[in-house]
């Protein structure tokens, strides 16, 4: 039996992210799942497909569906609302709690 490998994502549900390359560059939003198999996140109104189902019995009519497609984790980083930027983080320890800190404009987030 093969093991699938678990992988640490950089980001969790609830951020607030921006793309960073492809389709959707520069677009923000939140997170809304993270899949730690697949090393990948789904965002809020961002990747959306559409698919055509045919009518299955005679008489119906078809349908069409809007759905939301995950994004490879490395295509996004943490945002910052209030200093408007992007930026990668370090962990720090602080009254024995965990903070992340962005790098660029320099805060503190609970984790």
């Amino acid at each position: 039996m093969i093991k699938i490998a678990r992988h640490k994502i950089h980001v969790k549900k609830g951020d607030t992210v921006q793309i960073i390359c492809g389709k959707y560059k520069g677009q923000t939003s939140e997170v809304t799942k993270v899949f730690t198999k697949k090393n990948m996140v789904l965002i809020k109104n961002i990747n959306i497909k559409t698919k055509h189902n045919r009518p299955k019995q005679e008489g119906e009519n078809g349908t069409i569906i809007r759905f939301e497609v995950p994004i490879h984790s490395s295509n996004v980083m943490i945002y910052s609302k209030k200093y408007k930027k992007r930026s990668r983080f370090n962990i720090e320890y602080s009254n024995n709690q965990k903070y992340r800190k962005l790098k660029k404009p320099v805060k503190q987030y609970k984790i």
